[in-house]
């Protein structure tokens, strides 16, 4: 039994509308804290639907090879609405440093600017380290959004949360050295 040859694409345009909802959701939410209400889980939980949307549409692809290059150029471009959607939003509401936000951004927006201009001269899927540095972030970020003042300690949450958006920031890094590496190594290749 096959699937319609567009759902991983529709999956994945499906991403982009859900990142502008969920970032309203949150800022409507307000930050983590003793009263944090239903509006923030409503945010946290359609966030982590839709990152793992992320991982359905490519397994859809693949298992049923239909990769498209639309999905290799949108896939990441709608991961990165929706991750820098929830990075901002807990930027603004105090709850992840602002210079972390903006070098991941930094690092995001460049490489996928990057890749719209090169796509056509040779290959921009993802490396592996850019899908570990992407699994990564949307773990954080799910451990960030949710309010689990409920269920833990505020230090405890606190702890945790500085530690992996650390990691992130260095994988985001080392992905983004990474990248610019392999660019490198193919431009001198096809010289």
């Amino acid at each position: 039994m096959g699937i319609h040859p567009q759902l991983p694409n529709a999956i994945t345009v499906a991403r982009i509308p859900l990142a502008v909802v969920f970032f309203v959701l949150l800022i409507v939410g307000g930050p983590f804290g003793d009263d944090s209400g239903a509006v923030r889980w409503v945010a946290a939980v359609l966030f982590v639907f839709a990152i793992s949307t992320d991982w359905i549409d490519g397994y859809l692809a693949r298992r049923y090879e239909i990769v498209s290059d639309f999905g290799k150029l949108w896939d990441p471009i709608a991961d990165k609405l929706l991750t820098g959607a929830a990075f901002v939003g807990l930027a603004v509401l105090g709850e992840v440093a602002w210079w972390m936000v903006i070098v991941i951004l930094v690092r995001e927006w460049g490489i996928t600017v990057h890749r719209l201009r090169v796509r056509r001269a040779h290959d921009v899927s993802a490396a592996w380290m850019g899908k570990v540095k992407t699994a990564f972030q949307g773990v954080a970020l799910s451990w960030a959004l949710i309010p689990f003042d409920v269920l833990i300690p505020r230090d405890i949450w606190t702890t945790v949360t500085a530690v992996l958006m650390w990691i992130v920031v260095i994988l985001t890094v080392a992905s983004g050295v990474d990248y610019v590496a392999a660019q490198m190594r193919g431009a001198r290749a096809a010289r």
